[in-house]
C-alpha cells in the first residue's frame, strides 16, 4: 500500500473518536424508542387501550363509544368477549385454576364521571366479573365483594352459575399437578403404564432435581418463550400465566374515563390469592381528570407500589401516558430486593406490562423486556402496537 494512503495513528484515534460520538448508547436508544411510543390519536375521536389479548375488546368498545355508550359500558362489553372465550387460559371459562382445580375470577372497574369503582375477588362459578363488578359500583356502597359474597351477590343478579374448568385447563392442571414431583403418587406423562387416548407421550425429560418447574413465574427462560401478548408461558409443556386483560377507555380527547381489569389469576395460585386485578390503584385505576391505566403481569410486584395510582399521578404531572409507564416499572425495580425475585443482573426476573391514556387522547404502554404487544382502537383502527420497554 503507498505510504499516502496509510492512515496514521492520529487519524484512526479521531475516527475511532468519532464512531464512539455517534454510535447510540443504550440510554439513548431506550430514550429513542421511548420518543417512538409517545402516541396520540390524530383524529380527535374516541381511544381504546388493552393488553395484546385484547384487539377484539377494543374493537367492540370502540364500535359502543361512537354509538354513544357510556365508556365504562363499552369496555366491559369488549373484555366479556375474552372472558367468554374458552381458549383463552388467562381470564373467565377457560382460565387456568388454582392449585385445586378450581378457577377462581378477579375484576375490578371504575367510572371516570362518578369516581365511582366496584371489584369482585376470588369468584367461583361466574364467567364475566367484570359485570358483576360494574354492578358492585352500581348498586353497592362497596367497593369491594370476595368469595362466597362476591357468588351469592352475582346469584341474586342473575349471574348463571358453570363450572368454568374446560376440559383442555383440566388437563393442563393434572399435567402440572403431576409434575411437581416424580416421587409422588401423580405419575408424569412419560411414566404412564397405559397409552393417554389421540394424545402423543411428552418427550420432555425430568428436571435435574426429579421435580417439575414449580408454582411461580418467575423465571427468565420462561419470559423468552412467551407470546407476543406475553400472558401464556411455557415450560414442560405446561402453560403458566399471570394472565389478565386490562381495558381503558376515552370517549373523545377531553371527554369520560373508564377502566377495567379482569383475570383469572397466577395459574395454579393457592386458593384464595388475590392479585392486583381487583384491587383500585393497582391493577385498575381512572381519574376523569387525568386518565386511565392498569397493569398485567405479576401482581404482587405490582400491588406493591399502587401501579395504576404511581401511573396516573405521573401523567397528572405532566408524563406522556409511555414515559408514566416506564416511571412505575422502575419503580418496581428499585424496590424489588428479595433474591428469588432477581436476575443476574440485579434485575427482577418476572416480567410487569402498564397501559395507559390521557385524559388529551395520548396513549401508550410498557414493560420490563421482551416484545409484548398492546391493543389500541383510535379512528385509525384497531390494531396491536409493540410495547415500549424499560430493559431491552
Amino acid at each position: 500500500m503507498p505510504e499516502a494512503t496509510q492512515p496514521t495513528r492520529r487519524a484512526f484515534l479521531a475516527a475511532s473518536a468519532l464512531a464512539a460520538i455517534s454510535a447510540p448508547t443504550f440510554a439513548q436508544q431506550q430514550l429513542q424508542q421511548r420518543q417512538r411510543s409517545r402516541r396520540r390519536d390524530p383524529g380527535g375521536g374516541p381511544v381504546v387501550i388493552a393488553s395484546g389479548n385484547g384487539l377484539r375488546a377494543v374493537t367492540l368498545a370502540y364500535q359502543r363509544l361512537m354509538s354513544g355508550a357510556d365508556p365504562l359500558d363499552a369496555i366491559v362489553d369488549g373484555v366479556a368477549i375474552i372472558e367468554n372465550d374458552p381458549d383463552d387460559m388467562s381470564v373467565g371459562l377457560g382460565g387456568l385454576p388454582n392449585e385445586d382445580g378450581v378457577v377462581e375470577l378477579d375484576s375490578c372497574v371504575m367510572h371516570g364521571p362518578a369516581h365511582r369503582s366496584g371489584a369482585v375477588g376470588a369468584l367461583r362459578n361466574i364467567r364475566n366479573p367484570a359485570a358483576v363488578a360494574r354492578e358492585v359500583a352500581r348498586r353497592t356502597d362497596h367497593c369491594m365483594i370476595v368469595g362466597e359474597g362476591a357468588l351469592r351477590f352475582a346469584r341474586s343478579l342473575g349471574f348463571q352459575e358453570e363450572n368454568l374448568l374446560t376440559d383442555k385447563a383440566r388437563e393442563y392442571w393434572l399435567r402440572w399437578k403431576a409434575s411437581l414431583s416424580r416421587e409422588d403418587d401423580w405419575l408424569n406423562e412419560d411414566q404412564f403404564d397405559l397409552p393417554t387416548p389421540n394424545k402423543p407421550r411428552s418427550a420432555a425429560p425430568p428436571s435435574p432435581s426429579g421435580r417439575g418447574p414449580g408454582r411461580g413465574v418467575s423465571d427468565v427462560d420462561r419470559e423468552v418463550a412467551s407470546n407476543p401478548a406475553g400472558h401464556i408461558i411455557w415450560r414442560d409443556n405446561i402453560p403458566y400465566t399471570t394472565g389478565t386483560i386490562h381495558c381503558s377507555a376515552l370517549t373523545a380527547p377531553g371527554g369520560d374515563l373508564a377502566g377495567c381489569t379482569t383475570t383469572s389469576g397466577l395459574s395454579w395460585k393457592l386458593p384464595g390469592r388475590v392479585g392486583d386485578s381487583p384491587i383500585i390503584g393497582a391493577g385498575n385505576y381512572t381519574d376523569n381528570d387525568t386518565g386511565s391505566a392498569g397493569a398485567t403481569g405479576r401482581g404482587e410486584a405490582v400491588i406493591q407500589i399502587s401501579g395504576a395510582r404511581t401511573v396516573v399521578m405521573r401523567m397528572e404531572q405532566g408524563d406522556h401516558p409511555t414515559d408514566a409507564c416506564i416511571y412505575a416499572l422502575e419503580l418496581i425495580a428499585r424496590k424489588t430486593s428479595a433474591p428469588r425475585l432477581l436476575d443476574g443482573q440485579g434485575r427482577p426476573n418476572f416480567n410487569v406490562c402498564f397501559y395507559a391514556v390521557s385524559k388529551d387522547g395520548q396513549f401508550g404502554a410498557a414493560c420490563f423486556r421482551g416484545e409484548r404487544d398492546f391493543a389500541v382502537a383510535t379512528s385509525a383502527g384497531a390494531r396491536l402496537e409493540r410495547c415500549a420497554t424499560l430493559y431491552d
